[in-house]
């Protein structure tokens, strides 16, 4: 990463400190302030859980109509909580997601952001939105001890990521087929659990016993990527041969062997790269479970360990917001040319 320079040391202008962040990659609209990258001041997140959950899974239409019909209430809101009005006039930068996620819901936010920092003239800055996940334990924690291991578990990715320092990163291990939020969400919907699939199965597994189903543990030991579809499979071919079976004890043997494998994976990636800590990142590290036995791990490697509060698990701005202060400054401001990028890359 480029030496952190403040902006006004390469650009001429005044130091930036708030950043207004703007989060419409999927199905949640959010918009947040954050101070120095580091503190945020406020953080408004509207959900569209119940828009979809009769579907079973995200619905693009319905997610990029509610974020039109939505993303200005919250930006008004977060900009209120933070002691702000709408005229810009204390906001120094324009921060949001421009992908990877769904075309019509990245470009609700991206369009507004660009209005926006147009308007107020201001610095727009488009931020990676998997970036905004690593920095959602830095918002929690000042003192980060890098490099770190950041194990970036969501509906949509699996990464294993080697944490260098602030804008260095490096993906040591990915999944090769599902994600470990798409395989919870699959198997939840496969044993009528309902939507979100993640915390429906952690719901229904404290009442069941992890040990009753011995499922696979795909690749535990080869390597630093992943697999769930064969555990996914797995699941669901045993339910379909013992329809009868408790579903409380597939659902806790199901998340055991998701977690066996993800923590198994980042112990292996601080062993192999001698990072000086552990964090979570994504909406799956909100599973209890997983946040315990990393914590443990993490205890038993001598290594720190960050845990993101449960609020920063799931999509938000705040976590944009501050990649976008610490991309502004190593990178200067982003062209309001640029576009939504649904596959976008760290």
């Amino acid at each position: 990463m480029k030496g952190m320079t403040s902006v006004s040391d390469t650009a001429g202008k005044p130091p930036v400190s708030l950043v207004l962040g703007i989060e419409t990659s999927c199905d949640e609209t959010a918009a947040a302030v954050v101070k120095d990258g580091r503190k945020t001041i406020s953080s408004v997140v509207s959900s569209q859980i119940k828009l979809h959950e009769d579907f079973g899974g995200v619905v693009p239409e319905i997610a990029s109509r509610s974020h039109l019909e939505s993303v200005i209430y919250v930006v008004k809101k977060a900009l209120l909580e933070a002691g702000l009005d709408d005229t810009g006039s204390g906001v120094d930068a324009v921060a949001v997601t421009n992908g990877p996620g769904l075309i019509g819901a990245l470009l609700v936010g991206l369009s507004t952001a660009k209005a926006l920092a147009m308007a107020w003239g201001k610095p727009f800055i488009a931020v990676n939105h998997l970036e905004g996940h690593l920095y959602a334990a830095l918002l929690e924690n000042e003192d980060f001890a890098m490099p770190a291991i950041v194990e970036l578990v969501s509906g949509g990715h699996t990464l294993i990521i080697f944490m260098e320092t602030l804008g260095k990163y490096h993906i040591i291990g990915s999944t090769v087929d599902d994600a470990a939020g798409e395989a919870f969400d699959k198997v939840a919907r496969f044993l009528g659990l309902g939507y979100p699939g993640g915390p429906a199965i952690e719901r229904i597994a404290a009442l069941g016993d992890e040990s009753a189903v011995g499922f696979p543990q795909p690749m535990l030991n080869q390597g630093l990527n992943l697999s769930f579809s064969g555990l996914k499979t797995a699941v669901v071919n045993f339910y379909k041969q013992n329809p009868d079976f408790s579903i409380p004890d597939i659902a806790a043997s199901f998340q055991r062997c998701a977690v066996n494998v993800l923590v198994s994976k980042a112990a292996a990636a601080v062993k192999e790269t001698g990072a000086k800590s552990i964090c979570l990142a994504g909406g799956v590290a909100a599973n209890s479970l997983l946040r315990a036995e990393t914590e443990a791990a993490a205890k038993t490697l001598g290594v720190s360990c960050y845990l993101p509060s449960r609020a920063m698990c799931t999509d938000n701005a705040a976590m944009i917001a501050a990649a976008g202060f610490h991309r502004l400054q190593a990178d200067g401001e982003s062209s309001l040319a640029v576009g939504a990028a649904a596959n976008l890359r760290l």
